[in-house]
């Protein structure tokens, strides 16, 4: 049986609000233009044999990895169809994720086609978010009889919002994650206050003796 290398992607928009009414009526203060959340999928189809992750899988993941550049606000999922479980395949996985300062999530979205027998698929779940239609100064010179807001409101603020935000799912439902780690809280303030300064160490002292230019 070939090796099986599936690359699939799938693209899910969110929007997080319905439009209020077109740029060129809203007489609220609630712009118009707001972030669109894309979902896109990619999975991954590695082979494991009798539970472990071969030398050569882990090559072709982590070269898949290096070319997805997977990197911090990506989702990654393991899919394990096998009845008991490849504990040692999905370890090896889970390692080869943390090394690139990830996690593995438990939660797996549903991917296209089933995973054969045997092997174990990684998933991907990117996140992006851009706001379509800005700018929008289509109403910039018109008549404003009902004295509503700028056809391009909003536009600056929640453009640089959505490039901003680590994960743009935030958006849609914020992160409902509880992090009250004190030590997490402060590492950077620790960081500030235990490093040397860099005008701390002693100056260098330099011969001028055998600078040229000199008269005898």
């Amino acid at each position: 049986m070939n090796k099986i290398a599936t690359w699939t992607v799938l693209a899910l928009a969110t929007s997080l609000a319905g439009c209020a009414g077109s740029a060129t009526s809203n007489t609220s203060l609630e712009s118009v233009h707001q972030p669109v959340v894309r979902n896109a999928i990619y999975q991954f189809d590695v082979a494991a044999s009798n539970g472990e992750l071969p030398p050569s899988e882990q090559g072709r993941l982590q070269g898949w990895l290096d070319t997805m550049g997977a990197r911090y606000g990506d989702r990654i999922a393991v899919e394990d169809p096998s009845t008991y479980g490849s504990t040692a395949a999905q370890a090896t996985i889970r390692s080869m994720v943390e090394r690139r300062g990830l996690l593995v999530s438990p939660d797996v979205p549903v991917t296209t086609g089933a995973v054969p027998e045997g092997y174990l698929r990684v998933v991907i779940t990117r996140a992006s978010a851009h706001v379509p239609g800005c700018p929008d100064w289509a109403s910039k010179y018109s008549v404003n009889p009902t004295n509503a807001t700028s056809s391009n409101y909003g536009c600056a603020t929640n453009s640089n919002l959505a490039a901003m935000v680590a994960d743009p799912n935030d958006l849609i439902k914020g992160n409902r994650e509880q992090r009250n780690d004190p030590s997490a809280a402060t590492r950077a303030i620790k960081t500030y206050r235990e490093k040397p300064q860099t005008g701390a160490g002693e100056l260098k002292g330099q011969s001028t003796s055998e600078s040229g230019g000199g008269s005898k």
